[in-house]
């Protein structure tokens, strides 16, 4: 699966060099087997972002991308649309991604995290709830439509897609806050930017993400890539 994350964040040509951020040997030692780089990190971090945090001390670079290994269809196009509108705007600190929910499963599925979005495209908030929840809607109806037909989901309905583009200060800065209350309640490590009242860009695109959280969605990952489905 790092191998599938890591030629997808290769085919981008945006990115300078591409570095595989572990705690285990076993990972450090299969990335070197088909050729790519590893740095070993300390393996105490909270976060995915604490890691980054620690590599990008090591390395210079004004803007840092961090692809999470659990979402082996990333391709190049994708996380290019995280990387350009900080490359355009001086003034976004961090960027990230969202796209469509089509599935009612996936928008009451805590492990799919959804995001609200202002009129500017920057992140309102974070959720594992499924957000906005219009008030009129009868969930307990939306959950019994036959399965063949297909059920009417609320409009600007999105999940988070977890490729995160920060500038090198903020990083570093973002890194140096303590954890924040909604962080730790939803265990969202990106709710830690808004609550200190930093801005989230999202961009959005025609992508659906089979991150790999539980053994099922490895199930249904495969079943995907089959040639035979």
């Amino acid at each position: 699966m790092i191998q599938w994350v890591y030629e997808g964040v290769r085919r981008s040509k945006l990115i300078d060099r591409i570095i595989v951020a572990t705690d285990d040997l076993r990972i450090a030692d299969a990335v070197e087997q088909f050729g790519g780089e590893a740095m070993m990190t300390s393996p105490d971090h909270a976060t995915g972002s604490d890691r980054v945090a620690e590599v990008a001390r090591r390395v210079k670079a004004e803007v840092i991308v961090n692809v999470q290994g659990d979402e082996p269809l990333l391709t190049g196009e994708i996380i290019n649309k995280a990387i350009r509108p900080i490359l355009r705007d001086p003034s976004i600190p961090l960027s990230t991604l969202m796209t469509r929910i089509e599935e009612v499963r996936d928008w009451i599925n805590p492990n799919v995290v959804k995001v609200v979005a202002d009129q500017k495209g920057f992140a309102l908030y974070f959720s594992r709830s499924p957000i906005p929840f219009p008030r009129d809607l009868q969930l307990e109806k939306l959950l019994t439509f036959p399965p063949k037909e297909k059920k009417p989901l609320p409009h600007r309905v999105f999940k988070h897609i977890g490729v995160y583009v920060y500038r090198y200060d903020f990083l570093l800065k973002y890194n140096k806050m303590k954890p924040t209350p909604l962080e730790k309640l939803e265990k969202l490590e990106q709710l830690r930017v808004l609550e200190n009242g930093y801005p989230i860009k999202l961009s959005m695109v025609d992508y659906e993400p089979l991150s790999v959280d539980t053994p099922e969605d490895l199930q249904r990952l495969i079943l995907h890539l089959s040639p035979k489905r």
